[in-house]
């Protein structure tokens, strides 16, 4: 199965558990950044469950939002959890949008470039529907050590299965993380400059248990680990809930993230 298909229960696991656990706070950071330049068409590619939607349709309530997925059970879940106004909801492509030339003031992509197939073309559809004034914010997750929580997670199941590790989360969320492939590609999208900024944030939980509940229910991850074993889920859950209560604690628990936030001009 596909690193991009988030299928089954995962959106509402994905909702429950990975958001508030590591996209919300890049999701304020977005909404802060377009709020500090008030566009008035924003276009939202990648939306996923909507965490960055609700944000900046919050932070922005004379703006007009149009958040898309190529996933349309993402999509339909993030329809029934945010219910602003001024939100409008579409099925799209990121390397084919369905928009006219100079449609949007702004673009913004919170953690769905690592998914893209040929990143230099979304970012070219990106370019492509922005008006010369406008800007495009997007982020991706810094490599995978720099995010703990993750990397217990992937090192603890690789025990598991020794010769067959589950790479996902080391191989796609944690794998464009590279300043200078991030910049090459954003100028063969076309665009003339950009601004990278690394930005840190920590990662809470009530216990052990939701951060492994999160990568390996929520995500990709979750498929990867029933291909090995069907019936291990469970037991790898237990497995990466008790490498992290080794490193943090039985109790809360409290995990660096980190993430590249890149601006381009229009």
């Amino acid at each position: 199965m596909p690193d991009s298909v988030f299928a089954g229960s995962v959106p509402k696991l994905y909702e429950t558990y990975m958001v508030p656990l590591i996209f919300e706070p890049y999701a304020k950071d977005v909404a802060n950044r377009l709020a500090s330049i008030q566009p008035w068409r924003i276009l939202e590619i990648a939306a996923g469950t909507g965490a960055v939607t609700r944000e900046v349709a919050a932070r922005l309530p004379g703006s007009s939002v149009v958040a898309t997925d190529l996933n349309a059970g993402m999509l339909d879940y993030a329809k029934s959890v945010v219910t602003n106004d001024n939100v409008g909801w579409k099925q799209a492509d990121a390397l084919a949008l369905p928009f006219g030339d100079a449609t949007f003031d702004a673009v913004v992509c919170q953690f769905g470039a690592m998914f893209f197939p040929d990143r230099p073309r979304a970012f070219a559809e990106a370019r492509r529907v922005l008006n010369k004034s406008g800007v495009f914010v997007f982020s991706v997750w810094d490599r995978i050590e720099e995010n703990e929580f993750a990397d217990i997670v992937t090192r603890s199941i690789g025990e598991r299965f020794p010769g067959d590790p589950p790479m996902f989360l080391a191989r796609t969320p944690h794998g464009y993380h590279d300043r200078d492939q991030i910049q090459k590609d954003v100028r063969a999208g076309g665009f003339s400059s950009l601004e990278i900024d690394t930005v840190p944030e920590r990662s809470r939980a009530d216990s052990p248990r939701i951060p492994a509940i999160a990568y390996c229910h929520g995500t990709p991850l979750q498929d990867e680990i029933t291909a090995r074993d069907p019936s291990g889920l469970d037991e790898a859950t237990e497995i990466a809930a008790d490498a992290i209560r080794r490193e943090f604690s039985a109790a809360a628990v409290d995990g660096k993230i980190q993430a590249h936030v890149i601006t381009v001009p229009g």
